[in-house]
């Protein structure tokens, strides 16, 4: 293939790379943008190009303070799209986002915003909340994670701890991502983590990787700085030591063209794994739960007929999946349906619902059951969460009282209106014979 012809060329153009890395003082917005303008003035940055800045650069995690704080957020990004016209760039870093629910209180996300001399120009919200910094109490994780596209080519945001979920980057590499952004606030006690993991997503992806770090101190937390600009190979362009400074580089597209050329990590995709593996019986079931616990994951736990799979169904059970690290559902074999519902049912036969629902991406496991309720599955597995649909009382749900008792949860998921299997197969029953 001729070097001009290699699609990696198309990916980006030529632009320069920079980050301003400074001591965030917490909740003082005006100074720490200060800081911002006059660290931009310093590295006189290229244009086109984009500037990296810290986790929660202009606020800190000055929880106390987050409704207030975030309120801010507006005006924050004015001013940083009045810096990014004065220096025809654009600046990426966190800020905290206030969101109304509609019907209760406001929720909040850490959230990177693209701004560029137009205004915001996309948006990222943080995918894995640090529990250790009580990140999780106070903000609500991120869902969708998609590349920003910029004029000089796609990037691949991320804030600090998601960093060490290489598959968010390897996702948005495959979506057409050529750079890495990493805004943080990365502890000096785990400053080699850092280095290596921003160099590992730069060379696993084959991408370039502008990650900006905080430096400084807060209460006992002394913060890495050493930001880093790494080029798709690996090898560091630039790198901040443990102080405030601004650094900036050139990115040049043929950099990640001839790595790319040598041979290519980010197209292959296989499917590695056969969906009817999830399918699986309770003895094996209850080693796999062991050992998701034993790791530390946690276990959700649902069940129903599924006779005839559909939008309302897919949709709870993607609900249900958000409340931990995996799904099992419990499935009732034919012989309790009919003892359920009556002879006509199922539509399906148990077979066939249990390959439908394991071709679900939501659904990690899935087990039959031939009692009519699933309570020796929910004592045998002891779920962390026990799920049902909202028109189940949660004191109701078979298997709340043992699961409770085991320091899990209970909780019902609203239904999706105007969808159900019986409604279903009454208007298959009742519609007319075609001619």
């Amino acid at each position: 293939m001729s070097p001009h012809s290699d699609p990696a060329r198309t990916l980006i153009s030529p632009c320069s790379a920079g980050f301003l890395q400074f001591d965030v003082r917490s909740g003082d917005i005006d100074a720490n943008l200060a800081r911002v303008e006059e660290g931009l003035a310093r590295l006189a940055p290229q244009s086109p190009g984009l500037v990296v800045l810290p986790e929660l650069w202009a606020t800190g995690f000055a929880y106390d303070r987050l409704e207030e704080l975030s309120q801010r957020t507006p005006d924050i990004l004015a001013a940083l799209t009045r810096l990014a016209g004065r220096h025809n760039i654009l600046l990426a870093g966190s800020l905290p986002e206030a969101v109304d629910g509609g019907d209760g209180p406001l929720y909040h996300h850490n959230t990177l915003y693209l701004t560029g001399p137009e205004g915001v120009m996309g948006h990222y919200r943080k995918q894995h909340l640090f529990a250790p910094m009580a990140e999780d109490r106070h903000f609500s994780p991120g869902t969708s994670p998609h590349p920003l596209a910029t004029p000089f080519g796609r990037v691949a945001p991320l804030i600090c701890y998601d960093l060490r979920f290489p598959e968010l980057a390897k996702g948005m590499a495959g979506q057409g991502a050529s750079i890495l952004v990493v805004s943080a606030q990365w502890p000096a006690l785990r400053s080699e983590h850092w280095q290596t993991l921003v160099r590992a997503r730069a060379m696993e992806n084959q991408m370039f990787a502008i990650a900006c770090n905080r430096c400084g101190t807060t209460g006992d937390t002394t913060f890495a700085g050493q930001s880093l600009i790494v080029a798709p190979d690996g090898t560091i362009l630039a790198k901040g030591g443990t102080g405030e400074e601004a650094r900036g580089v050139a990115l040049d597209p043929s950099m990640l063209a001839e790595v790319r050329g040598r041979f290519n990590t980010v197209a292959p995709r296989p499917y590695p794994f056969p969906d009817t593996e999830k399918v699986v019986e309770l003895p094996r079931l209850r080693e796999i739960v062991r050992t998701h616990k034993a790791v530390g994951r946690r276990v959700v736990f649902t069940n129903g007929c599924f006779d005839i799979l559909h939008p309302g169904h897919v949709t709870y059970l993607e609900a249900a999946r958000r409340l931990g690290d995996c799904l099992i559902v419990g499935l009732n074999s034919d012989a309790s349906i009919r003892a359920i519902k009556g002879p006509e049912r199922p539509v399906n036969a148990e077979q066939n619902r249990a390959r439908l629902l394991a071709a679900l991406g939501c659904v990690d496991h899935v087990v039959l059951f031939g009692e009519e309720t699933p309570l020796n599955l929910i004592t045998t597995l002891l779920p962390d969460v026990l799920i049902k649909g909202g028109d189940w009382a949660v004191d109701q749900i078979v298997g709340g009282r043992e699961v409770v008792a085991a320091g899990g949860v209970v909780a019902n998921l609203p239904l999706v209106e105007n969808f159900s299997t019986t409604a279903l197969i009454d208007r298959i029953r009742n519609k007319p014979d075609r001619q």
